[in-house]
């Protein structure tokens, strides 16, 4: 497949976070961190709190400048666009946040949220954009007669759904998922992972997937890249860092998740509804011996 997105040498200080001597000392937050995402791939980053992962997210969006490096999209210098390009980059590339809630704008209904990158972005009448974003919401698993409600009226899960959906609305080629099931419980994890994987099917799209937990990347990524104090230690196919990983680090985080078995290769989780309170049956094709823990 055809590369997608190159990154090359990205960088990022932060000063002010320690003192040295009495003075602020610069804090490498990301370091040379070079990786490529094809189309329709999914690249899973791994790493403990504060190894870097949701700023190279950022990073590549230009949600946070990095201080020197590299980021190709489609052949395109995604640092040095201006806003005519930037903004049609931003319709290509969107990014799914951790918390959905702190993501959605509490007074705008899930209509006018989901709608909003439309307004920006696109010349469209009222109907279309209505159209447009009822096709998405029912897409993900919402219904019509909720397009009035406000963020507060819905659960965890159906926040997430709605923040997919607002990713979704621009038709991206890429995706970074920051997180996006850890505040969830683990029948709704399973949800939104197989819609992922369902939309990855149908569209083509590709995913940047940052997560601590190996159990969801090792479901969902094609490559994993480890990130250990802001650098990319080691990086592979998914198999290859399960079932050999090199680094030191890598086997330490290895080490530490339940072990797995794959019955298949087929990448869909069963999942209980969004109302049951009873455990998800994992049995198809990815099975646990204990609950999804990192």
């Amino acid at each position: 497949m055809a590369t997608l997105l190159d990154v090359n040498g990205l960088n990022k200080y932060f000063s002010g976070r320690r003192k040295m001597f009495g003075k602020s000392a610069s804090v490498h937050v990301t370091r040379n961190v070079s990786f490529t995402l094809d189309g329709g791939e999914t690249l899973g980053i791994v790493g403990e709190t504060g190894a870097g992962k949701s700023t190279v997210g950022r990073q590549v969006l230009r949600l946070i400048e990095p201080d020197s490096g590299s980021v190709r999209f489609h052949g395109d210098e995604v640092l040095s666009m201006k806003a005519p390009a930037l903004r049609s980059f931003r319709q290509r590339a969107q990014m799914i946040f951790q918390d959905p809630f702190s993501s959605l704008d509490p007074h705008l209904t899930i209509r006018d949220a989901v709608a909003e990158p439309l307004t920006i972005h696109r010349k469209m009448s009222r109907d279309e954009r209505d159209e447009r974003v009822l096709d998405v919401l029912q897409r993900v698993g919402l219904r019509q007669d909720q397009l009035q409600k406000y963020p507060k009226e819905f659960s965890g899960g159906q926040l997430q759904r709605i923040a997919i959906a607002r990713a979704l609305i621009t038709d991206p080629d890429f995706i970074v998922c920051d997180e996006p099931v850890a505040a969830l419980d683990v029948s709704i994890q399973a949800q939104v992972l197989n819609l992922l994987v369902d939309l990855q099917n149908e569209r083509g799209m590709s995913y940047l997937f940052i997560s601590h937990d190996l159990s969801l990347v090792r479901f969902l990524a094609h490559r994993v890249a480890v990130m250990y104090k802001g650098e990319i230690v080691e990086l592979a196919t998914s198999d290859e860092i399960f079932e050999n990983p090199q680094h030191p680090y890598t086997k330490s985080l290895i080490s530490a998740i339940p072990q797995l078995r794959r019955r298949n290769s087929s990448r869909q989780v069963d999942a209980m509804s969004d109302e049951s309170d009873s455990e998800p049956v994992l049995g198809e094709d990815l099975v646990a011996d204990k609950e999804f823990s990192c």
